[in-house]
């Protein structure tokens, strides 16, 4: 009632004789698009403690299921994603991590079964950062629309590679922001020019999907502006050292590990078994 008066909730607390803070909690957990119905944020909470009464009895079984896969070297996000429909409540990826930190706090061994992508080699982070003087006309991330950091939109991908050593065979990896749908195709070699083709076959059946790439800062990708021209997306460079800046794609790039881990000689894995697992 009293927000459709449209009093502050410092008025509202004074009002009802409780701190502003209670008066904040209620309307972020409970106000709609359409603003704040009280009869509506009954049934959302009656909603909250029926489920809250679900997830506590279903606990233990769900502990089992996380760990059994841990153990089979899942990610914390697959598992989140696996969990919910089959145990018709959902668990969010940072409730595993924390699980898996208290197991580690108590001696257990859980955290040795994250597939993080290992700390990555002064040769590579030297080879990384001394491309920036070798991509002309390089537009730094500095320059991208705020819109593309809070994930709203669709169209927005981040860029890199994973290469067998410096500059030998791999692949580029393309992962949509806010879907984190992959592309992913066979480099021979790491050069500029099969990366530009490379990129150019993944996103140009998607011409006008794609508005910006945020790539990483390696000479490959020193011809970003005809891969810009072709698909009609704008190219952003990352800080140099600062690999957290395409976040999604570094996590996707870990788990690509698993299935090529360090060593594969990609000129020797097929298209097909790119795309089966890129799929997935």
């Amino acid at each position: 009632m009293y927000a459709r008066h449209d009093l502050s909730q410092r008025q509202i607390a004074g009002e009802l004789g409780i701190h502003n803070s209670t008066v904040s909690l209620e309307l972020r957990r409970n106000a709609t698009s359409c603003g704040y119905d009280p009869e509506q944020a009954q049934v959302l909470s009656d909603q909250r403690r029926r489920t809250a009464w679900k997830w506590t009895k279903h606990l233990p079984s769900m502990i089992t299921a996380v760990v059994g896969r841990l153990y089979e070297e899942w990610s914390p996000k697959q598992i989140s994603g696996f969990i919910a429909p089959l145990a018709g409540v959902g668990v969010s990826h940072q409730w595993i991590y924390y699980l898996i930190w208290d197991d580690k706090a108590q001696g257990g061994d859980l955290w040795q079964h994250l597939r993080q992508p290992k700390r990555r080699s002064k040769h590579r982070t030297q080879a990384k950062s001394s491309g920036l003087g070798k991509i002309p006309n390089r537009i730094g991330i500095e320059h991208r629309l705020a819109e593309v950091e809070n994930r709203r939109f669709i169209g927005h991908w981040e860029g890199d590679t994973v290469l067998q050593g410096h500059k030998h065979s791999g692949l580029v990896t393309l992962v949509e922001r806010r879907s984190e749908y992959l592309l992913a195709a066979r480099l021979p070699r790491g050069s500029a020019e099969l990366m530009k083709a490379a990129m150019i076959r993944l996103l140009k059946p998607r011409r006008g999907a794609g508005q910006t790439i945020t790539l990483d800062n390696g000479s490959e990708f020193a011809v970003h502006e005809a891969v810009s021209k072709a698909v009609t997306a704008a190219t952003y460079f990352c800080d140099p050292y600062c690999s957290g800046q395409r976040r999604t794609n570094e996590n996707t790039n870990g788990l690509i590990r698993q299935y090529f881990p360090n060593g594969t000689y990609f000129r020797q894995v097929t298209m097909a078994s790119c795309a089966r697992w890129s799929a997935n």
